[in-house]
């Protein structure tokens, strides 16, 4: 049923307001209330959505996900070179936190959900899914010798841990990544990927 005040449903309200609790306060220290607070719900449309804040932040969760990974994945097969795309996707990991600060600010600080919490299983076969592509479009470069065979948590850590931490620093507001600064990411993770 929709809000005759904004014409937004109670589940769309619900999740807006889930991202800005948990985005500004952390998953573990927003509560139900201040979700229900924050969206305008009364206790029964929340619960009528909802079985739990953990429900609401595992929906949450997926739907960043899946938005980050489609936006990964079209810019990656954009790039039919190694280093075009491994150069790319660090520049559309910076991009993407700087239009969404607050999705970023949950897929980067938060826990995924576990396979036994809501939307654990979900998410997990969508990430599984996300990183068979990855590798599809790594696998020629690999074969080629351009790019090093890499387990897919270090490829993560090689490729993204630099401009994670950037965006880390820049939400903090203890720095505002450059131009410069985002192009040096692009190359540490292109020289730490290639086959020397």
């Amino acid at each position: 049923m929709k809000s005759a005040k904004n014409g937004r449903d109670g589940r769309t309200r619900i999740i807006e307001g889930a991202l800005r609790r948990f985005s500004q306060d952390g998953v573990s220290s927003t509560t139900l209330a201040s979700l229900r607070e924050e969206s305008g719900v009364s206790v029964g449309s929340f619960y009528h959505h909802f079985a739990s804040k953990e429900h609401v932040f595992g929906v949450l969760y997926s739907e960043i996900q899946t938005m980050y990974q489609q936006a990964f994945l079209d810019e990656l097969f954009r790039h039919d070179t190694a280093r075009g795309g491994i150069e790319a996707i660090v520049a559309m990991h910076m991009a993407w936190c700087g239009s969404h600060p607050e999705r970023a600010r949950i897929l980067i600080s938060e826990r995924p959900p576990r396979r036994e919490e809501p939307g654990g299983p979900e998410i997990a076969e969508s990430r599984r899914a996300f990183f068979r592509q990855v590798a599809d479009w790594w696998r020629p470069h690999m074969k080629d010798g351009v790019l090093r065979p890499v387990h897919p948590t270090m490829c993560y850590v090689l490729w993204l841990g630099p401009a994670t931490e950037m965006c880390r620093l820049w939400f903090t507001g203890a720095h505002q990544p450059t131009e410069e600064e985002v192009k040096a990411l692009c190359e540490a993770a292109w020289l730490s990927l290639r086959v020397a």
